[in-house]
């Protein structure tokens, strides 16, 4: 199995872009970087995209907080996401939630107080090797809330591929289960519509035996 390098001894933390020997340190914990995506066609090329190497090419985005838990564990060569190390710190740590290799991965960044206490920060999602930060839940609500919105047009189209996207990995839909024995489902208006026609009797008006009895005979008197 291909193993991801890890960074040589000495190296700043942080996934820095070099500029003249400064390191640019990356975006606060907390920023919001929904507008951002992160690529690394170099490595996706080298190594296989799957559980155990995802964290590795998660840490090589601007998303990545170099001060985790999981950080702690790479430096010790311990596999970033076991949870029987991550479960006995405290502080913010990544956990990874929901797989579908090599697709889609989603990794959630909590702050975990205690074994069992963990409280939600941030959401990622992985999409065919491109990283993408999840908007928070009160950041949708403040976009819909707003009267007069600027529309996207370019976000908008890429939300829909990203959909389209997952709609073409997912399993087709299961078929509808079968009737019961002996039941006869009932017909729609068109196969009503459908049998009438081919039944010329059916379209027969009715005869109201009192109102159409013909012209009233009068009564002869002598």
């Amino acid at each position: 199995m291909a193993a991801s390098p890890l960074l040589p001894a000495g190296t700043t933390g942080g996934n820095p872009s070099l500029e003249g020997g400064i390191a640019t340190m990356p975006p606060l914990p907390g920023t919001d970087m929904t507008g951002i995506c992160f690529r690394d066609q170099l490595w996706l090329n080298t190594y296989p995209l799957d559980r155990n190497l995802v964290f590795d090419y998660f840490a090589l985005s601007p998303f990545y907080d170099w001060s985790c838990n999981n950080e702690q564990l790479r430096s010790r060569s311990i596999h970033p996401l076991d949870p029987s190390h991550l479960s006995k710190m405290t502080g913010n740590e990544y956990m990874l939630s929901e797989v579908m290799e090599p697709h889609l991965f989603v990794i959630r960044k909590v702050k975990r107080d205690s074994p069992e206490k963990t409280t939600a920060m941030l959401t990622y999602y992985i999409l065919d090797g491109s990283i993408y930060q999840a908007p928070q839940l009160s950041n949708v609500f403040a976009a819909r809330i707003v009267v007069k919105e600027a529309i996207d047009f370019k976000e908008l189209k890429r939300v829909d591929h990203i959909l389209a996207s997952l709609q073409r990995k997912l399993p087709a839909a299961p078929a509808p289960p079968p009737f019961p024995e002996g039941y006869a489902p009932p017909a729609s208006e068109a196969e009503k519509g459908t049998e009438d026609t081919q039944n010329p009797e059916a379209q027969l008006p009715t005869v109201d035996p009192i109102i159409d009895q013909g012209p009233a005979k009068r009564m002869k008197f002598q």
